[in-house]
């Protein structure tokens, strides 16, 4: 049983500001993980026409996690949702790179609250 001090591997803060929802995302994002993301901002599509996630506090991903990122992409794309990236690591930014993902994002490295078009 885990400790309840000790943060989860993998967590989310969700802000939603008008039409706008801010994700924050924390820790691994693996597979075992990859549901803790895209179940609850799926649930955030109807009601939103941008999603930011927010992956300053992301330390690893996998193929499974980006697969998570990428099935909410299309999910929005398919709803006229946006989805943007903010704050990649390299590491991150390197395995979009690597996998030729990094263009479909929104991309933006500002820390700030997310500002609609």
């Amino acid at each position: 049983m885990q400790d309840p001090a000790t943060p989860p591997p993998f967590s989310i803060e969700i802000e939603e500001h008008d039409t706008t929802a801010l994700v924050r995302c924390q820790g691994i994002l693996t597979a075992e993980y990859a549901d803790r993301l895209y179940t609850p901002v799926s649930r955030l599509l109807p009601n939103h026409r941008y999603i930011v996630l927010d992956l300053a506090q992301l330390t690893r991903m996998d193929s499974m996690g980006l697969g998570a990122v990428v099935r909410l992409y299309v999910h929005a794309k398919n709803r006229g949702t946006t989805v943007e990236l903010r704050n990649l690591s390299q590491r991150i930014r390197d395995l979009l790179i690597l996998t030729g993902l990094l263009p479909l994002f929104a991309f933006t490295s500002e820390p700030d609250a997310p500002t609609e078009p």
